[in-house]
C-alpha cells in the first residue's frame, strides 16, 4: 500500500498485505517453532527460532509501526512484558522517573521489583512540569516514563514539554499510550523515544487476547537490547494471538471513533448530575488537562472516563460500589478498550496506596448504543442507597 494513506485506511486493510502463496487477503497463522538451515549452515530466510522471531508477528508489527510513525515495532506476550522490558534494559543504579498516577500493576512492579535490581525509581506528578524538572538528575536519570491519559484519573501529560526536559537531562522518554491509541496521539511526533501499548486493550479490541507492543523512534543500540531481552527472557506472543491482534487492528478506527463519541456524550451528561460529585475526562473543558489534550490529541479524547459518585449517609464509596452492582448493560470487569462497556470500582482493585478516590468508578466505553449506556448508569445511580 502507499505509505501516505490515512491511518483509517492503513488499519482497515492492515497495510494491504496479501499471502504470496495463496493470494489470501487474510494472513495465515504460522505455528512453526523452528526453521530450516541452508545446506551451508546459514539462515538466509532470516528465521532461526520462533522465540526470537516469528513471521506471525510481521504484519501486526508493521501496521502498528506505520500507525505510530516509528522506525520499528516489537510484540510482547503482554503489556506488562513490554513495559518491564524497557526498565530491564537499564543498568543497576540508573535513575528513572514515573508518574504518580499510572497503570497500577506497573506502578507496583516498579516499587516492589525494579528497586531490587537497584533501579532508583522516583514517582512524580507528570502534569507538573516544575516537579518533573526538579526531579530530573542530569547524567543519572536514564528514563522518563509517561502515561497519558493516565489511568484511572485520566490526567494529561504534555509529551512535548516532558520530552524536552528529559532529553536535556540525557534521558529517554517512553510513553504508555494505551488509552490514546495511535489514532488519537502519536507520541513520537511529540518527541518520545519509545511508545508502549497494552495491545490487549484497544489495538485488539475484542477482549480475547493478552499482548503488548513497543514502538521506537530509532533502531538504535537500546532498541537492539530490547530485542535481545524479548528473545532471551521469552516474553514472546503466541502465533494465534498475533493473528487475532492483526484482525482486531482492522477495526481500530471504527471502534475508537465510536468509543470517543460515546465517552464525550456520557461525560457531558453526567458532568453536572445531582448524584455525581465529579466527572474525570480530558474532553471536558473544566478538566485541568483539557488544553494540553486538545493540542496533542486528535479525533477525540479517548473512550475512558471516571465518575465520582455522591454519597449519602453511607458515604461515596458505598454509593459507588452499589451503583456498580446495579448496572444491567455495563459489565463489572477489569480491563478496557473492548467492544463491551465496563465499570469498575478501582480503589477496591488497587488497594492501599491507590490514587483512586474511594467514590470513583472507572468506565471503559464500548460500542453499544450511547443512549442505552447513559440510561443504565442513570438507573444504577438512582438505585444506589444513600
Amino acid at each position: 500500500m502507499p505509505t501516505d494513506l490515512h491511518p483509517d485506511s492503513i488499519a482497515a486493510q492492515a497495510l494491504g498485505w496479501v499471502d504470496e502463496t495463496t493470494r489470501a487477503v487474510t494472513p495465515p497463522i504460522h505455528l512453526s517453532s523452528t526453521y530450516l538451515r541452508d545446506p551451508d549452515n546459514q539462515y538466509r530466510s532470516g528465521r532461526i527460532y520462533a522465540r526470537a522471531d516469528n513471521p506471525a508477528f510481521d504484519q501486526a508489527e508493521a501496521v502498528i509501526r506505520a500507525l505510530e510513525g516509528g522506525a520499528q515495532a516489537m510484540l510482547f506476550a503482554s503489556g506488562m512484558a513490554a513495559a518491564t522490558a524497557v526498565f530491564q534494559a537499564l543498568a543497576p543504579g540508573d535513575h528513572v522517573l514515573a508518574p504518580k498516577v499510572m497503570y497500577w500493576s506497573l506502578r507496583n512492579w516498579l516499587l516492589n521489583f525494579a528497586t531490587h535490581w537497584r533501579l532508583q525509581v522516583e514517582l512524580v506528578d507528570m502534569a507538573d512540569l516544575d516537579a518533573v524538572r526538579a526531579a530530573l538528575r542530569p547524567g543519572a536519570t536514564k528514563l522518563v516514563w509517561v502515561e497519558t491519559p493516565a489511568n484511572p484519573l485520566w490526567t494529561i501529560t504534555d509529551i512535548a514539554a516532558v520530552a524536552q526536559l528529559a532529553h536535556g537531562a540525557g534521558a529517554k522518554l517512553a510513553v504508555d499510550s494505551t488509552v490514546a491509541t495511535p489514532l488519537l496521539t502519536r507520541p513520537i511526533e511529540h518527541g518520545a523515544d519509545l511508545v508502549m501499548h497494552a495491545a490487549t486493550k484497544y489495538l485488539n479490541g475484542h477482549s480475547d487476547l493478552i499482548a503488548g507492543v513497543l514502538v521506537t523512534r530509532a533502531d538504535d543500540p537500546f532498541w537492539q537490547r530490547l530485542r535481545s531481552i524479548r528473545a532471551q527472557l521469552g516474553g514472546t506472543l503466541g502465533s494465534f494471538e498475533a493473528w487475532l491482534l492483526t484482525r482486531g487492528l482492522r477495526t481500530l478506527h471504527l471502534r475508537v471513533q465510536r468509543a470517543c463519541e460515546s465517552a464525550q456524550r456520557i461525560a457531558e451528561h453526567f458532568e453536572h448530575h445531582p448524584l455525581v460529585e465529579a466527572v474525570l475526562y480530558p474532553g471536558l473543558p473544566a478538566c485541568a488537562g483539557h488544553a494540553v489534550a486538545k493540542r496533542q490529541m486528535r479525533g477525540g479524547f479517548g473512550g475512558m472516563l471516571s465518575i465520582r459518585v455522591k454519597g449519602g449517609d453511607q458515604g461515596g464509596e458505598a454509593a459507588a460500589i452499589a451503583t456498580a452492582a446495579n448496572v444491567k448493560l455495563w459489565n463489572r470487569a477489569t480491563s478496557l478498550g473492548g467492544t463491551e462497556s465496563l465499570v469498575e470500582h478501582r480503589a477496591s482493585v488497587e488497594g492501599a496506596g491507590t490514587p483512586a478516590p474511594p467514590d470513583l468508578l472507572r468506565l471503559s466505553v464500548g460500542i453499544e448504543d450511547c443512549g442505552d449506556l447513559i440510561a443504565d448508569l442513570e438507573q444504577a445511580l438512582r438505585a444506589a442507597p444513600r
